[in-house]
């Protein structure tokens, strides 16, 4: 002993095994063991656990030590002050595969993994409440900027983090629903082409249009099982695309592609549907309407005027491919009434569209293609009327050669078509080119001849090719790239404004850059004061009162 202080002395052994251990300090004191005689041989050995760093070695709270060295020569009280102990060794002992202690180093592991991370981000919570109040459509007019206000201004701060990615869910649009809204629309054309009688010089099989049938089937329940998964997990999100001016638009996609499906229903399948079918899937039609039509006559910032955009087609083609399904059925009234509805409101939003009325301002490059929305409207009322009528009059060939003028009146403009970035955007113009051919098909049939029937075949292939072409690139961006679900950034804006002003006054104040100004300047109200009086900082004696 030195000083006459005790001391405790422990032997090292190294663990050559690579095995995580977890170390703890302990305590001994005299009543847990017993005092050795003076002349006993017997060496002592002590094992115990300790943490790696001898930091932590001496407890200010221990009252007892333990005097273990060489022949263990008694045990001793001392007082916690005089309790010093010299040359502390540390003793490693392996830890047992399967311990619980590995288990939680496991654990540990696991939960540094990126992808648990991103579950346990608690950033996207508050995407996950059922009792949010709804944003006002002004305030996604005020941030958010672009034909399709996609695109957050620069004085707008979103609510989820910008620098990472989202969650899938929160990704996933809704206008998702448009990639089956073309292939089932694909298995309607293929049916005609095997049954209509300017095209059975084709001698097209009804096997085509059993498979794109079931692929049609097997998209809907995939689509419409991962959104139905995002209403549970991310209800805000989804109230959030109900409520925006562009993307509600898209909810009728779902229930118009049903209704390409029983129009597409192959015979090999069944041959008739029960009349009931057809009020189910119109129902919601019908509510939607009534809610989009009296926003858009009296619905102050939602008035046509306002929200107008081509995707507003999709709440107006839903009128006329119920009417044509319903017709097919043997009904009378009730494809009428959505006929009559869909034609006043498919006039007063062709006018609305065709001048441009809301902004005046032209569509950008990358949204050219949304413009066949036009043509889909006219091509499937031309086939509903005749449906209703019984025969492909001048009514229906009325309808059908304005959808024809504005198809090719689009085709020729193929600089719309060059240099874009592929989009889900893409699949608005499948099916509209696909219901021109179908209409084509009908007009052949009623006007048969070399012109009608090449004509039916031209278009025909035109949307079909068109259809493929975007199914294996969506495929490619899906799967490949992984690019195909980027940040929805529409569903994130605040709820708060910004307040520009005080943003313009510490640019001022505090100096700030050229960008920072033209940012300023670019979205600065145009109605507001002269921005060279903006400019001039106020002076001692313009603040004095």
């Amino acid at each position: 002993m030195d000083r006459g202080e005790n001391q405790v002395s422990i032997e090292l052994q190294e663990s050559v095994e690579p095995v995580p251990a977890l170390f703890k300090l302990i305590t001994v004191g005299p009543e847990s063991l017993s005092c050795q005689p003076n002349g006993h041989q017997r060496k002592l050995s002590v094992s115990i656990s300790m943490p790696s760093s001898p930091t932590g070695a001496s407890s200010a709270g221990s009252k007892n030590v333990l005097d273990v060295e060489g022949n263990g020569k008694g045990c001793k009280d001392e007082a916690p002050s005089k309790a010093k102990p010299k040359g502390v060794k540390f003793l490693s002992q392996p830890m047992p595969i399967g311990s619980a202690f590995g288990e939680a180093a496991n654990i540990r592991n696991i939960n540094q993994h990126p992808n648990i991370k991103k579950l346990k981000d608690k950033r996207f919570n508050s995407f996950k409440t059922w009792s949010d109040r709804a944003l006002p459509v002004d305030r996604y007019f005020d941030a958010l900027e672009g034909p399709e206000l996609e695109t957050l201004r620069a004085s707008e701060e979103i609510v989820l983090p910008d620098d990472k990615t989202w969650p899938f869910l929160l990704r996933y649009p809704i206008s998702s629903f448009g990639i089956f809204l073309g292939v089932s629309s694909q298995a309607v054309m293929w049916k005609a082409l095997a049954t209509a009688t300017s095209t059975k010089f084709l001698h097209i099989s009804l096997t085509v249009n059993l498979i794109l049938w079931w692929i049609s089937i097997a998209l809907v329940a995939a689509v419409s099982s991962i959104y139905l998964t995002k209403v549970v997990l991310y209800f805000k999100a989804v109230r959030r695309d109900y409520y925006h001016p562009i993307q509600v638009n898209f909810f009728f996609a779902p229930w118009i592609s049903l209704l390409f499906l029983a129009l597409g229903l192959p015979p090999s399948v069944a041959t008739t549907l029960p009349v009931a079918l057809w009020y189910v899937l119109m129902t919601p039609f019908l509510f939607l309407e009534l809610k989009i039509y009296g926003q858009w006559m009296s619905g102050g910032q939602r008035r046509l005027s306002k929200v107008a955009n081509p995707t507003n087609h999709l709440s107006v083609v839903g009128n006329f491919v119920g009417a044509l399904l319903g017709a097919s059925m043997g009904l009378k009234e009730g494809p009428i009434f959505f006929f009559a509805v869909g034609l006043a409101h498919y006039t007063v939003l062709f006018v609305t569209l065709y001048q441009r009325l809301p902004t005046n301002e032209t569509l950008p490059k990358d949204l050219y293609h949304v413009f066949f929305l036009f043509v889909a409207a006219p091509s499937v009322a031309s086939m509903a009327w005749a449906n209703i009528q019984g025969s492909f009059d001048y009514g229906s060939r009325i309808a059908y050669f304005i959808a024809l003028f504005l198809y090719f009146s689009l085709a020729v403009r193929v600089n719309f078509f060059r240099g874009l970035k592929f989009s889900l955007a893409w699949w608005a113009y499948t099916f509209p080119m696909t219901g021109a051919a179908i209409a084509t098909m009908r007009y052949s049939s009623a006007v048969t001849n070399v012109v009608t029937q090449t004509l039916s075949v031209i278009l025909s292939v035109a949307a079909t090719l068109t259809v493929a072409a975007l199914l294996v690139t969506t495929i490619l961006h899906a799967f490949v790239l992984r690019d195909l679900f980027p940040n929805d950034i529409a569903i994130a804006i605040s709820d708060r404004k910004p307040k520009p002003q005080n943003k313009w006054f510490n640019l001022i104040r505090h100096g700030s850059s050229d960008h920072d100004i033209e940012t300023f300047l670019k979205f600065a109200n145009s109605d507001s004061k002269d921005i060279e009086a903006a400019l001039k900082i106020p002076t001692a004696e313009a603040t004095c009162v």
